[in-house]
């Protein structure tokens, strides 16, 4: 069974909001230390947090970081980027490819980078962020990257279980933090999020559905396409009329 106490966790995206609660709330539930990842970190008023330099976008910065914490047996993928836009017609391809290296390759190379030390590991966990975008297409490439994130997570899933490494998938519409400042509508807590995350771990779930509108939008996967995207149903009957 997964386990937060007297684990040793890393946390990418360690300096944004949400990251700030997963630091805070896994010492809080008794990990013994946690590597604060970030491209920039900043030093922390706890001696049991450990800032680390980390770009996920660079394969030299991802082994470099797994040298050094090769005591982990949590790693939470939490960094991610938005692009400018979520039109494709109007996107970038160096805007294409970066959301592709941070919310997509990242992960994954780091699941790769970090599995000798979690399959070593008792009790050991790999978390990643998703969102609610995983399932709806309205990001763009935002929602492409988590698409992709999300088969990915279910992959390592079944090729990390015979090791008993147990393996979260997190799924979430908007998060109170500065990555959402500029969207309206109802948004998470990050202590809230955090809190459903770590509760899920510690009872060996797999899935987190953060909020109502991530239950609705996963549950209409298996309808008709037309029932997660409605406006294609009014943009066919007003091209008819």
């Amino acid at each position: 069974m997964p386990t937060l106490d007297n684990s040793v966790v890393l946390i990418t995206g360690a300096n944004g909001g949400l990251g700030d609660q997963f630091v805070h709330q896994a010492l809080t539930l008794g990990a013994r230390k946690v590597y604060a990842a970030a491209r920039s970190p900043h030093a922390w008023d706890d001696d049991r947090i450990v800032p680390l330099r980390l770009d996920v976008t660079d394969g030299a910065s991802i082994t470099a970081a797994a040298q050094i914490a090769s005591d982990v047996t949590v790693l939470i993928n939490n960094a991610g980027i938005i692009p400018p836009t979520a039109s494709y017609l109007e996107l970038s391809k160096d805007d294409l490819r970066a959301s592709m290296e941070t919310n997509l390759f990242g992960p994954v190379l780091l699941a790769k980078a970090f599995a000798p030390a979690l399959i070593a590991a008792p009790g050991a966990a790999l978390i990643d962020i998703h969102s609610v975008a995983s399932w709806n297409a309205f990001g763009g490439v935002y929602s492409a990257s988590k698409a992709a994130l999300w088969s990915a997570t279910n992959s390592l899933r079944l090729e990390l279980a015979p090791h008993d490494v147990h393996v979260v998938g997190v799924h979430m519409g908007y998060v109170d933090t500065a990555m959402a400042a500029l969207a309206e509508g109802p948004k998470l807590k990050p202590e809230d999020l955090v809190k459903q995350v770590y509760d899920t771990v510690a009872a060996g779930g797999y899935e987190v559905l953060g909020d109502d509108l991530t239950t609705m939008v996963k549950a209409a996967l298996s309808g008709p396409i037309e029932t997660l995207y409605p406006d294609l149903q009014s943009t066919s009957e007003g091209a008819r009329a």
